[in-house]
């Protein structure tokens, strides 16, 4: 038998706050890295901007769709 008990629990709210903060730390670490490796290769600064871009705009599209399905 299951008793009722008046404390209040956490665990059945969905953890939109920590799945923000991780979505957020993966995309700032994945872009970095990407960013790094790239500049490392002595590519040109422009071609690093454009590769920080694509990665960002990659990464939104992909939580876009990866969220709303």
């Amino acid at each position: 038998m299951q008793f009722h008990h008046p404390e209040s629990h956490r665990t059945h709210r969905p953890g939109w706050l920590r799945a923000a903060v991780l979505g957020a730390d993966d995309g700032i670490v994945s872009t970095a890295s990407l960013i790094v490796g790239i500049a490392a290769s002595r590519a040109a600064q422009q071609d690093i901007l454009l590769a920080a871009c694509a990665m960002s705009m990659a990464a939104g599209v992909g939580k876009l769709f990866g969220t709303a399905a």
